[in-house]
């Protein structure tokens, strides 16, 4: 059974995952490119999974160690919040593509014993 706490960031994570999901569905990277508030928002919704990361890092170092790319995310994160200037588009929008439905498995997976 996952701690409270724990559970607590893996649903938080869980629900900026899903945001993200729901953000960018249908849309292209031009529209990216285009929609200031979209890009802000999926920003936003990696600054709380890295933080719900580094946080589960803390205090449940098993459990994080099963989240794949980890610490890639965590330094994700410290991108988006303290180099905020020098975010590529390209790369957030990669990471979307490439490794949010990954990442959303995995949660799931996570989820899957908590009630």
């Amino acid at each position: 059974m996952i701690g409270d706490e724990a559970a607590k960031l893996l649903w938080d994570a869980h629900g900026a995952a899903e945001r993200i999901s729901r953000f960018t569905v249908n849309r292209s990277f031009d529209d990216y490119l285009a929609d200031e508030m979209l890009r802000a928002a999926v920003e936003r919704q990696f600054e709380i999974i890295g933080e719900a990361f580094a946080a589960l890092r803390r205090i449940d170092a098993a459990r994080a160690a099963g989240i794949p790319n980890l610490p890639r995310i965590v330094a994700f994160r410290n991108v988006l919040i303290h180099a905020y200037a020098t975010v590529d588009p390209k790369l957030v929008w990669g990471v979307i593509e490439s490794h949010l439905p990954e990442l959303r498995a995995a949660l799931a997976q996570l989820l899957g014993n908590v009630p």
